[in-house]
């Protein structure tokens, strides 16, 4: 059961996890939102955690930064930890004139200048997707709730730093909505696993404003996020 990354034991990881980037941010989400939460795994620092929300038993853990990290702990998860939901929480970087600092994007669909769907040797282009059931979840949820959210394109960078200016942009006129660098394994990972995934993002900065989220404003947009992927979670449990 145990892995090179994970050393979590039998039944101690839910069928649900939701995974930030940052290991602090897990351990953040299990002190602030969870019942009973107990650490199940701290290998490289990547913080794992299971506890209850609602009543419902569900993890969460960091995935690290990048295509390649989110890659090795979906799989494990879903393969080695029989999890059926990957709910991915981060902040990323509006690209499109439409999308505000601070707004909610649900991930419809991954562009990618990365090559990790290259290990299934498709015959042509893989385009990874979200489970539809949980974006429509999400969706519902955000309606009701009065949240102002987007639907659409994310962009799954393997490059924070580019070297050439004005890639965003190309990307944004084929109405790409953010940039971010996991969704793309996680999208591909649960497709190859026959299982679920959602990516839900927080616009943490654009392309297109010099302003950013203040601590404050990070604080209450990051609880939205969080809230909705937890209510998600109970729906799957």
């Amino acid at each position: 059961m145990k892995t090179f990354h994970n050393e979590a034991g039998p039944g101690q990881i839910g069928k649900t996890v939701l995974m930030p980037g940052d290991p602090l941010r897990a351990k953040y989400i299990a002190e602030t939102y969870l019942e009973d939460a107990f650490c199940y795994n701290q290998v490289r620092g990547m913080y794992g955690y299971t506890g209850y929300y609602k009543g419902c038993k569900v993890s969460v853990q960091g995935s690290g930064m990048g295509i390649p990290s989110m890659g090795i702990y979906s799989y494990e998860f879903f393969h080695n930890y029989d999890v059926e939901n990957i709910i991915r929480i981060g902040t990323a970087g509006a690209i499109h004139k439409d999308v505000a600092v601070g707004d909610l994007v649900f991930a419809m669909g991954c562009c990618t200048n990365s090559n990790f769907a290259g290990q299934y040797h498709l015959p042509g282009s893989f385009a990874p997707i979200a489970d539809f059931s949980l974006l429509e979840k999400a969706v519902g949820l955000a309606r009701e709730k009065g949240i102002k959210f987007h639907v659409g394109n994310v962009y799954s960078s393997d490059v924070f730093y580019e070297d050439q200016a004005g890639e965003k942009g190309i990307w944004a006129k084929m109405g790409v909505l953010i940039q971010e660098m996991e969704t793309l394994s996680l999208y591909c990972t649960a497709a190859r696993a026959g299982k679920h995934a959602l990516s839900i993002l927080t616009a943490g900065s654009s392309s297109h404003d010099s302003k950013a989220l203040t601590n404050e404003e990070r604080e209450q947009n990051l609880d939205i996020m969080i809230r909705c992927a937890l209510e998600l979670a109970v729906e799957r449990s």
